[in-house]
């Protein structure tokens, strides 16, 4: 595969979504071709998925249907958006990707491991991202910023402080256990230096990884 797939990370409220927008607003501005994907969803199957997993209605859904909705969902997408867009050679970035689920139902949720690996490689084969950026973020500010926000919780965004601290740990364990794709943004800064940070380690690893820079030089 020939593209450059890049995943953001962390809990909800975090912020990732909006600098993973700013980053495909940046490609768009130097005309750079991107595909930009959120999980679950990003297919019509996925998205269909999707509102299985949010609706607070389904609250007897037990832990193992929630990993393995997650994981069908993942499956689509990688099949039939993220594997054909890389072998295309474009820049695949997705808001959330398999890091999710070892943060949420494996730290969160507390499944045993061997559960988690085995979902997470069904979905996804094996494929990783060549670049994920965590953005490391308190409870309390994120927590804060959800209820601003003023948008409702969904069904996992409604989960108590117990369960995001165990997601929040787990994701500081998954950075350390995958330093060379992992890179931690301090949340707190301003939107705009954790933009240019991002920019600026996106430009660097695409140079790592021989793609062209032409386009990156803006």
């Amino acid at each position: 595969m020939s593209g450059f797939f890049i995943t953001f990370e962390g809990i909800d409220g975090c912020g990732k979504t909006t600098q993973a927008e700013a980053l495909i607003e940046r490609f768009s501005q130097i005309q750079v071709e991107y595909l930009y994907l959120r999980e679950p969803g990003g297919t019509s199957i996925s998205e269909s998925v999707r509102e299985i997993l949010l609706d607070k209605n389904n609250t007897k859904m037990c832990d193992r249907t929630e990993i393995l909705l997650y994981a069908a969902a993942r499956a689509q997408i990688v099949e039939e958006i993220i594997k054909p867009g890389l072998n295309d050679g474009k820049i695949v970035v997705c808001d959330r990707y398999a890091d999710s689920t070892a943060a949420y139902q494996g730290y969160g949720r507390q499944l045993d491991i061997s559960i988690v690996d085995a979902a997470i490689e069904l979905a996804t084969g094996g494929l990783q991202p060549h670049l994920t950026f965590f953005f490391n973020l308190s409870l309390e500010t994120a927590t804060r910023r959800r209820t601003e926000n003023g948008k409702g919780e969904d069904r996992l965004e409604a989960e108590g402080v117990r369960f995001y601290q165990r997601v929040s740990d787990g994701y500081l364990q998954l950075a350390q256990r995958y330093q060379q794709r992992f890179v931690t943004i301090d949340a707190e800064k301003s939107r705009g230096e954790q933009h240019e940070q991002v920019w600026e380690i996106t430009k660097a690893r695409a140079l790592k990884m021989g793609l062209s820079m032409e386009a990156f030089n803006g």
